[in-house]
C-alpha cells in the first residue's frame, strides 16, 4: 500500500510526528560538536562504528531483557532494513565524520540538510507521496540557506586543516544521500516493523558493513583510547542513535517523507550554535542569513502540517 491509498493522519498526530521530527534534528544537532571535541582522541572512522556499536548492544540488551519480538523479523526485514539501511547507516557514518572535519559544523550540517530536495522529490516517484507547491518551495529555501551557511561558514576544528574543505564537501553530499534514502526507507519500513526494531536492524548492517569495510580499506576502528572518549561516544550513542533516529522514525509514522526532511532541518542551527559556543567556529553575514531561511523552512513546514493535511495526488 502506498502513501498517497492511506487515509491522512488526525491533525494532531500530524502536528506531533512533526514535533518529533523536530526533536530528531535538534538531537542530531550535538553530533558534530561532539564530534569535533573526540577529533583529537580518536579518528573519524573509529567514531563511526563505536558510536554505531555502542547503540546496537543498547538495543540489543533491551530487546534480550524486556522485548524479545525484537529479535523475530521476517527475511524482507533483514534483506531491506538489515542489509539496505545498514548499508546507508555505514555510508552516513563515515561520510558525515569527514563533512564534519572537513567543513566545520555548520556547513558540515547544512550541506546534509540538501536533503529535503531529494526526499520531496523521490517521495513522489516511488512513495507517491504529494509534491505540492508549497512543500518543493520550502525544500528549495531549505537548500538556498545551506548553501549560504557553506560558503559563509568556518571549518575549525582537530582534523579541519588535515583533510581539507574539498573532503568535507564530498562527505556532506553523500550524507545527504544517503539520510534521503534513509528517510524514505523508514516511510516504508517502520509501519511495517515499527520504530526501535528497524533502528536495530539498521544498527547491525551498518556495524557489520562498517568494521569490514574499514578494514578492507586500511583503517579498522581503534578501540577509545581514554575515559573522556568512552564518555564522548556515550553521549553520541545516547543522542544521535538511538534518541534522534527513535524521534524521526516515531514522526514518519505520523507524518510524509518530505515534511518530516524539512522539520528535522533545525540539526544546523542547533550545531552552529553549539560550534559557536564551544570550538569558536563562526559564521559570516551571509552564513546567519543561510541559516534563518534553513530556520523559516523549517517553520513554513510546521505551519502547513498545523493548517491542513496534504492533499493528495
Amino acid at each position: 500500500m502506498t502513501a498517497s491509498t492511506q487515509h491522512a493522519p488526525p491533525r494532531a498526530s500530524r502536528l506531533a510526528g512533526y514535533l518529533l521530527a523536530l526533536a530528531a534534528g535538534a538531537t542530531w544537532g550535538t553530533t558534530g560538536p561532539l564530534s569535533t571535541g573526540l577529533y583529537a582522541l580518536m579518528p573519524a572512522t573509529s567514531i563511526g562504528f563505536w558510536r554505531v556499536l555502542l547503540g546496537t548492544v543498547c538495543l540489543a540488551a533491551w530487546g534480550l531483557l524486556f522485548y524479545r519480538e525484537l529479535f523475530r523479523v521476517d527475511r524482507a526485514g533483514w534483506l531491506l532494513v538489515g542489509l539496505g539501511g545498514g548499508a546507508l547507516v555505514a555510508l552516513f557514518e563515515v561520510a558525515y565524520q569527514f563533512a564534519i572535519a572537513g567543513a566545520g559544523v555548520a556547513g558540515a550540517a547544512a550541506m546534509l540538510y540538501t536533503a529535503p530536495v531529494i526526499v520531496a522529490i523521490l517521495a513522489r516517484l516511488i512513495l507517491k507521496e504529494a509534491l505540492t507547491p508549497v512543500r518543493l518551495l520550502l525544500s528549495l529555501l531549505v537548500m538556498a540557506g545551506v548553501a549560504l551557511t557553506v560558503t559563509g561558514g568556518s571549518n575549525a576544528g582537530a582534523e579541519a586543516a588535515r583533510l581539507g574543505l574539498g573532503a568535507g564537501i564530498a562527505g556532506g553530499l553523500l550524507s545527504a544521500v544517503s539520510y534521503a534514502l534513509t528517510t524514505l526507507m523508514a516511510r516504508f519500513a517502520v509501519p511495517r516493523y515499527g520504530a526501535v526494531r528497524v533502528l536495530f536492524l539498521e544498527a547491525i548492517g551498518g556495524v557489520v558493513i562498517l568494521g569490514i569495510v574499514l578494514t578492507l580499506a586500511g583503517r579498522a576502528p581503534t578501540p577509545p583510547p581514554s575515559l573522556a572518549a568512552w564518555r564522548g561516544l556515550v553521549a553520541l550513542t545516547a543522542g544521535s542513535v538511538l534518541a534522534a533516529n527513535l524521534f524521526f522514525f516515531s514522526a514518519v509514522k505520523r507524518i510524509e517523507a518530505a515534511p518530516a526532511a524539512v522539520a528535522a532541518t533545525i540539526e544546523p542551527v542547533v550545531g552552529t550554535v553549539l560550534a559557536l559556543l564551544l570550538f569558536h567556529q563562526h559564521l559570516s553575514l551571509p552564513g546567519w542569513l543561510g541559516l534563518t531561511m534553513v530556520v523559516a523552512g523549517v517553520a513554513g513546514g510546521y505551519l502547513q502540517e498545523a493548517r491542513h493535511s496534504p492533499s493528495q495526488p
